[in-house]
């Protein structure tokens, strides 16, 4: 199981050096938007306030004074010896019910009949704005500057049947328009500046949001932190391929492309793809379902033989996804081999060590004793015995390293009181290959240990092994007997298989698959058959180079 926590990835952040950091940074920018964006809203909102009441104002003049126009009192007063005697009456209480600034009467000569002040009726209108509502008959807004001060008027004309005989001006200073919008504008900036408040503490709230999502990093150390783990992720010399929790790979280094594709594919082709479709023979779904981690399965895909091992991934206890890494086997068994050659020669070593010191012990014992002659005799018959080995490998075995591996499981023997002979005929003379060494090796290293303990039961005068080799033909020839019991028959078809043995005991199971391995690597084949001795035999045949396919 894997798990991650926010202290973890803390801990790993570089903290590079920075003038702001990411919060502030969020506020700054963020804040400086919200300004923008009132700064416009309000230049925008001004505008905007301004044309729309200036076009209601417009609108409600145009329409009093189209009220006043049809009124047809207005236009049967314009019959009379003293129009503004009735028009004034008429037109005043509008003017108040509307709260217009006025309301102007004139006739087609443009005299007033009506108007705010008293004094100007009878004087002609002013501002030249009249000439479109008597000449053509339009009704319309304009703006102009009349006895009372700028304005927005409306002008409309006044019809007697279809002959126009007058117009009427309604309007409002711009004074008090301008006083209207500056209201309107101050309760929009107020409202802007609440709203500018509001998102800069929004902005706040984002900012730390954000940042906390982010356990506390910066940009920059997030960008430091991704760029080692894909470096670390893509260096190392494991396969590694994550999914998320619908099972979509979110994660795959280039050995675990060579591996499992043959370096073929691209991350790009894969990212996001469901891991069944692409590896429909991978733990992972099951890892997703169950939430159980499954270690050291071994599977083919293509050309390799890798070992898995699978497990969910947690953060803060959430189900997030899983991950398989692959070993490859090939430099496992590589490995696995090399230390058991290292203990072969440390066994070989410890049995000559041993051996010699038995042999220092009998010579002190003759030497307490004082029996010179013995002591003197003892010696030259082990260096005898001892130099006719030694010559006996070096004349019939040219590898050094496979005459010193006879040597020491010779030894190894001798000191366990097992009888273990060279057959005189034996020869090997042909130059090995570095795989044709490591096999034979690694055959002599398992094979002769298997004979020891299979012949260790036995009495100490039925302890026999026996070896001969050969390199006479197309191939090379090593056979192992022994005393032993022997292998059953039940046992034979499952006998090279991983993890079979007749041994007792954990951690068994190896060494004759390993050996079958290396054999077949070279080419070689190895078998099994009834011995002489009353056990096994052990037959192992490699082609020598000039063979080998």
């Amino acid at each position: 199981m894997i798990q991650f926590q926010k202290e973890d990835i803390v801990k790993r952040a570089l903290h590079p050096k920075r003038t702001l950091n990411l919060k502030s940074k969020m506020i700054g920018l963020i804040g400086l938007l919200i300004i923008a964006i009132i700064f416009f809203m309000g230049i925008f909102l001004h505008h905007f306030i301004t044309d729309t009441l200036k076009t209601q104002l417009g609108d409600q003049a145009l329409s009093v004074a189209e009220s006043v126009a049809h009124n047809p009192a207005i236009a049967e007063a314009f019959r009379s010896n003293d129009p503004a005697a009735q028009i004034q009456p008429l037109v005043s209480p509008i003017q108040q019910a509307t709260s217009a600034e006025f309301i102007v009467v004139g006739n087609k000569d443009e005299i007033r009949y009506s108007h705010p002040n008293p004094e100007e009726i009878g004087k002609k209108m002013v501002g030249e704005d009249n000439q479109r509502a008597l000449q053509h008959g339009e009704s319309y807004v304009s703006e102009a500057t009349g006895s009372l001060g700028n304005s927005l008027r409306a002008k409309v004309p006044i019809y007697s049947g279809s002959e126009i005989i007058g117009v009427v001006s309604v309007g409002f200073l711009a004074d008090n328009i301008q006083a209207l919008i500056g209201n309107y504008k101050q309760e929009t900036w107020l409202m802007l500046l609440v709203i500018g408040l509001v998102s800069l503490l929004a902005a706040i709230g984002i900012a730390t949001y954000i940042k906390n999502s982010l356990y506390g990093l910066e940009p920059e150390e997030i960008s430091e932190l991704l760029f080692q783990k894909e470096t670390i992720l893509q260096s190392t010399h494991e396969g590694i391929i994550a999914v998320n929790e619908n099972g979509q790979i979110t994660l795959l280094n280039q050995m675990a492309k060579l591996l499992l594709f043959g370096g073929e594919v691209t991350d790009k082709t894969l990212i996001g793809e469901p891991i069944q479709r692409v590896l429909p023979t991978s733990d992972l779904p099951v890892i997703l379902k169950t939430q159980e981690s499954r270690y050291d399965k071994e599977q083919q895909y293509g050309n390799h033989v890798v070992y898995v091992n699978s497990g969910p991934i947690y953060n803060g206890g959430t189900l997030i996804g899983a991950v398989s890494t692959f070993r490859n086997k090939t430099e496992i068994d590589k490995l696995t081999k090399e230390l058991f050659q290292i203990k072969q020669y440390a066994n070989a070593l410890r049995a000559q060590t041993h051996e010699f010191s038995n042999k220092l012990y009998t010579i002190s014992g003759l030497l307490h004793l004082n029996k010179k002659e013995e002591v003197l005799k003892f010696i030259r018959m082990e260096q005898d015995a001892q130099q006719e080995w030694i010559h006996q490998l070096i004349e019939k075995v040219s590898d050094p390293l496979v005459s010193g591996i006879l040597l020491g499981k010779i030894n190894q023997a001798s000191e366990q009181q097992v009888q273990m002979t060279i057959d005189p005929e034996s020869s090997l003379k042909t130059p090995l290959t570095d795989l044709q060494r490591q096999a034979l090796l690694t055959a002599l290293g398992n094979l002769v240990d298997n004979s020891l303990d299979a012949v260790k039961e036995k009495p100490a005068t039925g302890r026999h092994i026996s070896l001969y080799f050969t390199d006479v033909g197309d191939d090379i020839l090593f056979e192992i007997d022994d005393s032993g019991s022997g292998i059953p028959d039940d046992a034979l078809p499952k006998l090279f298989d991983t993890g079979f043995s007749l041994k007792n005991g954990a951690d068994r199971g190896y060494g004759l698959s390993t050996t079958n391995q290396l054999i077949a690597r070279a080419g070689g084949v190895m078998h099994v058959e009834e011995s002489e001795l009353g056990g096994a035999c052990f037959v192992v045949s490699i082609p020598k180079e000039e063979n080998i396919q």
